[in-house]
């Protein structure tokens, strides 16, 4: 029995670790321009670090799985990659952003 607690336990980890759209400010989109400084192609969401003029955000992106399924692979977020998101920041985390769509090299991809 402490081995089946254990286990679904461990498994129900990452769901209270999951945030989602709820702590972003979805009433001021924001428009954000820049240099990846940063990628992370990995679960359980990617993200970047965009320089901006200014500021560094850290930009919260899709799952990766869904990011390749809609044409957006990890190489076209690479370092030194020009991007433009539309995103939401992140009500606590003032340099913290959601994006909810990235346009790189002329292709814009949905990412909610």
């Amino acid at each position: 029995m402490k081995n089946f607690l254990l286990a679904a336990t461990l498994c129900a980890l990452p769901a209270f670790a999951h945030h989602g759209w709820s702590e972003y400010d979805q009433e001021k989109p924001l428009t954000l321009t820049g240099k990846v400084a940063e990628s992370g192609y990995e679960h359980p969401h990617g993200h970047i670090a965009l320089e901006t003029p200014g500021k560094t955000w850290r930009v919260v992106l899709a799952p990766p799985s869904r990011m390749q399924a809609r044409g957006l692979p990890r190489e076209d977020i690479k370092v030194g990659a020009t991007v433009t998101v539309v995103a939401y920041a992140n009500r606590g985390k003032p340099d913290e952003a959601r994006a909810e769509r990235i346009t790189v090299g002329g292709k814009t991809v949905e990412l909610r």
